[in-house]
């Protein structure tokens, strides 16, 4: 069904439950994400008892083969249609619950050799990233073909964000209350070493199963309206495809962007467990810090659209890059404050709310882009080939930060680790994502997407008759 408003072929507006179904599927996906982003490496190191080394390896091996499938998959994707007709949907009911295992998987102590124990963190990890590239294709994707108005792309976006939160808060601030009740830590919060791995295989089982359960609700709530306008359907080449992303203005800039705020959110949640262990000297701050982080981030949810409207696209995308740089000031200076962590993960928490709502609606409308100026809409490759260099980032960043900490003298085994060590500790959360804050400025200061949404709108118009 479509409507004409203002001369263009519009979708019918998204009720209430179609945008609570993203929500749905936001919180399950982010559960897992959050849950494997924040505890994986600490559970490498410190419950597993592998080298920080070889943690560095695998976690980057996995982050490797993830961006480097991302654009494969996507691939694939643009060229086929499931069985109903629908391009992305489908992937969300099918493989969520491979996903979900993939992760119990990774958080399961198998008490074998050393080398063993390392070869299968790494296998399921792998395992793991390419389920999190299918399920990612809906994550990324679909509000682009749900609706084709930007007000309600954007509408979807916040409603995920705050799911996200929601995700976030279950997979980060519920996981060290959960591992306390099932016997994994001492009366202070702090990890004990006989029962660490039974209570993270019983937190990721229940992450799991309530990953799958918001997947089921998102797959029947939701539905695909927005067609290609053109009726070619003949396969496109993977040289083709990338010749019309990289023509398109709006995707370098929008690209380098979410590289950033990747990088921004990963220094965050690998580097406060951390801190909060041997800087706060209590790991069950971490809870605390990432409260914050999310209240903050639910809280600015309700901004991003008003602001949108007021400000503009490419206004509140800067606006988003200076709170993240401001909040880093008062850390940098005094690293070891509580207050100061703190301010730092609001900010963030803010930062991010704003560039994921903002960039994730330039995704859905750099399809119509380049559909205008190709003929073709590649909704998958949009999504996963600016997550192949975001990802390939964050992986140099995991091995870059391991390697530092390793150089630094980490060891899992000392209670109180070398001052080296903490200084690497407290860069990843202050002058490094502050560096990134700087350059997402940048990306959103020349981002010609308002421009070349308005112009492809009105070819598609023009092309519909």
């Amino acid at each position: 069904m479509e409507t004409k408003t203002d001369g263009a072929f519009e979708t019918p507006k998204l009720r209430f439950g179609e945008k609570f179904g993203f929500l749905t599927f936001s919180s399950s996906n982010n559960i897992i994400y959050q849950f494997k982003s924040i505890y994986f490496l600490f559970f490498l190191t410190n419950v597993l008892k592998i080298n920080m080394f070889w943690a560095g390896v695998i976690t980057t091996a996995g982050m490797l083969w993830d961006a480097l499938n991302d654009p494969l998959i996507g691939y694939l994707a643009v060229n086929r249609k499931f069985k109903n007709g629908e391009t992305l949907r489908p992937f969300v009911l099918w493989h969520c619950v491979p996903w979900a295992a993939a992760v119990v998987l990774m958080f399961t102590d198998f008490g074998v050799s050393e080398y063993l124990t390392i070869a299968l963190s790494l296998i399921f990890y792998l395992m793991f990233e390419v389920f999190n590239t299918t399920i990612m294709l809906p994550y990324n994707g679909l509000a682009g073909l749900v609706t084709n108005r930007d007000a309600d792309r954007r509408s979807v976006n916040v409603f995920r964000n705050i799911g996200g939160c929601v995700g976030s808060g279950i997979g980060a601030v519920a996981c060290l209350p959960l591992l306390s009740l099932f016997g994994a830590l001492d009366s202070k919060g702090n990890l004990l070493e006989a029962g660490a791995s039974r209570g993270f295989i019983i937190v990721a089982c229940i992450m799991a199963c309530i990953m799958i359960a918001g997947s089921v609700s998102h797959y029947a709530t939701t539905k695909e309206r927005v067609k290609q306008v053109s009726d070619e359907d003949e396969k496109i080449s993977l040289k083709r495809v990338f010749g019309m992303l990289f023509g398109c203005r709006s995707w370098w800039y929008n690209t380098v962007y979410i590289i950033c705020y990747g990088v921004i959110n990963f220094l965050l949640m690998s580097s406060v467990t951390y801190y909060a262990t041997y800087v706060l000297k209590s790991t069950a701050t971490a809870t605390a810090i990432q409260a914050s982080y999310l209240v903050a981030s639910v809280l600015t949810s309700f901004l991003v659209s008003p602001l949108d409207r007021r400000l503009g696209r490419r206004v509140c995308m800067m606006l988003a890059a200076a709170i993240a740089i401001v909040g880093k000031v008062w850390f940098i200076l005094q690293p070891y404050s509580a207050g100061a962590i703190y301010l730092n993960a609001i900010t963030v928490g803010i930062s991010v709310t704003f560039a994921f709502v903002l960039f994730n609606t330039n995704r859905n409308n750099i399809v119509e882009i380049v559909e205008a100026n190709t003929g073709r809409r590649i909704d998958s490759m949009i999504s996963t080939t600016d997550n192949l260099a975001a990802k390939l980032a964050v992986a140099g960043a995991t091995l870059l930060s391991t390697m530092l900490l390793a150089a630094a003298g980490y060891d899992a085994e000392l209670a109180a680790q070398p001052t080296a060590a903490i200084s690497i500790i407290n860069g990843m959360l202050g002058w490094a994502p502050a560096v990134a804050s700087i350059v997402m400025l940048v990306a959103a200061f020349f981002l010609p997407i308002e421009r070349e949404f308005a112009d492809a709108r009105a070819k598609l118009t023009q092309k519909t008759g």
